[in-house]
């Protein structure tokens, strides 16, 4: 049943008031839904700061931007490779230096469905490595900043969580064995919502009320997610699929990740945001289904504890 908070049509950016002065961070912003997330803050008169890996495409997406809005539109771009542990915390220190304030930091990147395992420059599996590392990372670094704007944590998951284990393969995260593109992105996105499950209770024990934790997923948005990372006959699938009433617009997949950014009204934390139609893969935006495996305690403190070691950071959050 969808989701009626917000009306029949579920939420949409015309909840979205004038925004001049609030600054969102969106990693991965130069296509798709964080493309799309990005014109519409701006739109509404944001500033945006987009942390991708592509130079080249960074900037192209900016000149189309300032086609579409103008010289004056306030967008920027940082370089950051999530898959690069370097590269996030230099990418961290430059927004540091340059980015006063943080009103939501918005965990949009991801790669998905890599056909054959591959590793980060740092050793982790390349999925697990860019979608929960590389933000688990960022987050921490940027945390302070966040919290200074009373900001909002924004951590963009996928239906894909409920699709395969279920759970962390603790005793093999970097798929030694028994890998597949399928199991191995669905841990990836699970460890991203046991991240963010785990933030909002330790922030909670520590009376951290300042920042808010949301988590959300686009549905089945036409992007290039899959088309430039599946193999080739899930390639072809994704394709077919993208010419049904099952997959939405990258505008439409962006509507969850900007009402967690933005809406006043938006109270539960412990929720998963995004389309409540058909499958979840479409259709109102609202409060959808989240399944318990997704905030497991004794696996989202143990994945905590290890991704603190994993990438040399340790939360300070008392």
């Amino acid at each position: 049943m969808a989701d009626t908070t917000f009306g029949p049509k579920g939420w949409t950016p015309r909840r979205i008031g004038d925004l001049y002065g609030k600054t969102y961070l969106i990693t991965g912003a130069n296509s798709g839904v964080g493309f799309q997330a990005t014109r519409t803050l701006l739109k509404k008169n944001a500033k945006v700061v987009m942390l991708n890996r592509s130079a080249e495409k960074s900037r192209a997406a900016i000149d189309e931007l300032k086609q579409e809005f103008g010289p004056s539109a306030e967008i920027d771009f940082v370089r950051m490779d999530l898959a690069n542990l370097d590269s996030v915390r230099d990418a961290a220190a430059k927004v540091l230096k340059t980015v006063p304030q943080i009103d939501a930091l918005v965990c949009n990147a991801a790669i998905a469905q890599v056909p054959a395992r591959k590793m980060t420059v740092d050793g982790f599996e390349s999925q697990l490595g860019t979608n929960h590392y590389g933000h688990f990372l960022l987050s921490g670094l940027l945390f302070d900043r966040v919290a200074k704007s009373n900001g909002r944590v924004v951590v963009v998951a996928s239906l894909g969580y409920n699709m395969g284990l279920r759970t962390i393969k603790f005793d093999d995260m970097n798929w030694d064995e028994d890998y597949t593109p399928n199991d191995a992105y669905s841990q990836s996105k699970l460890a991203q919502m046991m991240f963010a499950y785990e933030l909002q209770d330790r922030l909670e024990a520590a009376g951290r009320t300042e920042v808010k934790v949301f988590v959300c997923h686009p549905g089945a948005s036409a992007t290039s997610l899959i088309s430039t990372n599946g193999n080739r006959v899930t390639r072809m699938i994704w394709w077919l699929m993208t010419k049904t009433p099952v997959v939405q617009t990258a505008e439409q997949g962006s509507y969850p990740e900007l009402m967690c950014a933005t809406e006043g009204d938006l109270t539960e934390q412990r929720a998963l945001y995004g389309p409540t139609g058909t499958r979840e893969y479409v259709g109102p935006v609202g409060k959808g289904t989240l399944h318990a495996h997704a905030y497991d305690k004794a696996a989202m403190t143990r994945l905590w504890t290890v991704s603190e070691e994993a990438v040399g950071f340790r939360w300070r959050l008392q």
